[in-house]
């Protein structure tokens, strides 16, 4: 018996969407970066990118348990002495709530060139709508419960 392994041209791609309002963001960022590999297909294979787009939609509404949104914080520094520069979760997701669920997906998918590849299949809005119904996008199911709904 031989290994299968999906080919570059052979891979079929569909558009998802998800509706991520009452959403717990890690358990919805999860599911985006399975489909998002394509570990959900048969023809899943390590070194190539096999997944589908994903739409994210209503990301204003996501939700976090506990007491994450005081206590988790993001870094980034300038390269500068004394340039750490950090910011609670509860800022980020009044800010730039696309951003929270975009790095939280992005930590989870492979690392260099090919999970940079994935990432861009991502697409995120705060409001309802999203411009790809040309696309035929279907809807996602979610896999993972949510916990606490």
């Amino acid at each position: 018996m031989k290994t299968f392994n999906a080919k570059k041209g052979e891979i079929v791609r569909e558009w998802r969407h998800v509706d991520a309002s009452d959403k717990v963001l890690g358990r919805l960022a999860v599911n985006i970066a399975v489909v998002l590999m394509g570990k959900n297909k048969p023809v899943y294979t390590r070194h190539v990118d096999t997944g589908d787009f994903v739409v994210v939609t209503n990301v204003d509404k996501m939700r976090v348990t506990g007491n994450k949104l005081d206590d988790k914080e993001y870094q980034r520094y300038s390269g500068h002495p004394g340039g750490l520069r950090r910011t609670s979760l509860r800022t980020m997701m009044q800010r730039k709530p696309a951003e929270v669920l975009r790095l939280a997906v992005r930590r989870m998918l492979p690392k260099g060139s090919l999970g940079n590849h994935m990432l861009k299949k991502l697409k995120i809005y705060s409001g309802p709508d999203h411009p790809h119904a040309a696309q035929q996008v279907k809807e996602m199911k979610l896999t993972v419960k949510n916990v606490g709904a």
